[in-house]
């Protein structure tokens, strides 16, 4: 026998007088709910497809009128609205001018002096190792692989090649192919995985990172800096993402949007992004203006941990002077961290050793140093403010060089500061 049922009972109702009851039966009382319902706008009107798509055709005729009108010194690309691509080519078009607009707006269209560029090229290292890609890597590898058949290397930094399976060459042959064309959408699952791959850069290799669009690059960065660890990021960073975006830059003048994107996504990894992008980027001795001035608002404009920071202005500071590194030196310093003493003096000793070099230094140099004097003038001390003044005997720019001067005569040292509190707690 089942257990029986318990009726559910309303809500107890409050005790009310009987004619109160019958008062309240004729009466209509609201509920209490208030519905608001949105009033329509009787001046706003809707235009069908048929006639929007008269109004775009007769956009587009005038628009051809007037660019015909123009001489052609002085045309102007203008760009009409599109329904949507009638094929392939008006996607991949539409695409690449909608990718230039929003580049636009991450950082300004960039004139470089012709003047600046040849005072760079003469701090460059022409002679310096050309930078490596994940092609040649490879391909030393296979050389390898062919006279020591079945190695194996434990590191998770070093290069694994193992004999592939038709089958997954084939597939990601295929993976290769959509990511030629991607430009948004999902991606292949097949592509989600290769970072848990043992043999992750050669699958690489064989996808043709090179041939990549540029959206497939970034969601490419994406995935390899959330899922990778660091030393294996910093590999990709170097190896794929940076021969990359040289490349468009020296291309195309520009950098584009979405290449723009890898590189602040490959921030994320701070440590691979310093060891396997910047630095080697600054150690090739080839950084162009053009090429410093991009990547250094990428710098700019994302927060960076102090120690990633601080290590790499020290490496920076005691690599071979190129133009690019002072543009980078500039732009950590005015981050305005608070830097350990050794920073410091491996700033001061990387402008120090200008003092014997007869070369007419850049301007780009004499900014760096008045940012550095005017961001930390009193953390240096007082022989090396001595030595900074007797640089700028050395090293003047009639602009630049009197306010780096006036800046060290203001500065209070560190030593000075210690031995004034030394003798204060003195009795």
């Amino acid at each position: 026998m089942g257990k029986t049922k318990r009726l559910k009972m309303g809500r107890r109702q409050p005790k009310v007088p009987l004619d109160q009851q019958i008062e309240n039966e004729n009466a209509v009382q609201s509920k209490g709910r208030i519905k608001i319902r949105p009033k329509k706008n009787e001046d706003e009107e809707y235009v069908d497809a048929k006639l929007s798509e008269k109004i775009i055709n007769e956009a587009r005729k005038q628009q051809q009128e007037l660019e015909d009108e123009m001489p052609p010194s002085e045309r102007v690309k203008l760009t009409a609205p599109k329904l949507g691509p009638t094929n392939d080519q008006d996607e991949e078009k539409e695409e690449q001018d909608s990718d230039n607009d929003l580049d636009g707006a991450y950082y300004e269209n960039i004139e470089v002096n012709e003047e600046d560029e040849k005072a760079l090229e003469l701090f460059m290292n022409k002679d310096g190792p050309r930078q490596r890609t994940l092609a040649d890597i490879i391909m030393e590898k296979i050389t390898e692989k062919q006279t020591e058949l079945h190695t194996q290397f434990s590191d998770a930094g070093t290069l694994q090649i193992e004999e592939l399976d038709p089958r997954i060459k084939k597939l990601y042959e295929g993976v290769r192919d959509v990511l030629i064309k991607y430009r948004s959408g999902k991606l292949p699952k097949a592509f989600k995985v290769v970072p848990s791959l043992r043999n992750w850069e050669q699958i690489l290799y064989v996808m043709e990172p090179h041939r990549w669009s540029a959206a497939a690059m970034y969601q490419a960065t994406r995935i390899f800096a959330s899922n990778l660890k660091e030393k294996m990021a910093q590999r990709f960073f170097n190896l794929v993402l940076l021969p990359r975006v040289r490349d468009d830059i020296a291309e195309y003048k520009r950098l584009n949007f979405h290449l723009y994107q890898a590189v602040r996504k490959a921030l994320f990894k701070p440590g691979g992004f310093m060891k396997g992008f910047l630095l080697p980027l600054c150690e090739s001795g080839t950084c162009t203006l053009r090429e410093a001035i991009i990547i250094g608002s990428v710098i700019t404009r994302n927060s960076i941990p102090v120690l990633h920071s601080a290590a790499a202005m020290l490496k920076i500071a005691e690599m071979d002077y190129s133009g690019a590194n002072s543009i980078f030196l500039r732009i950590f310093f005015d981050k305005k961290y608070a830097l350990p003493y050794r920073v410091i003096d491996a700033a001061v000793f990387h402008f120090l050793k200008f003092e014997r070099d007869n070369r007419e230094l850049p301007v780009l140099w004499h900014q760096s140093l008045l940012t550095f004097v005017q961001r930390y003038k009193n953390d240096v001390s007082s022989e090396q403010r001595e030595a900074l003044l007797g640089l700028l005997k050395r090293h003047h720019h009639y602009l630049i060089s009197p306010e780096v001067q006036r800046e060290l005569q203001h500065a209070k040292c560190r030593d000075v500061e210690v031995l004034d509190t030394d003798m204060k707690e003195m009795p």
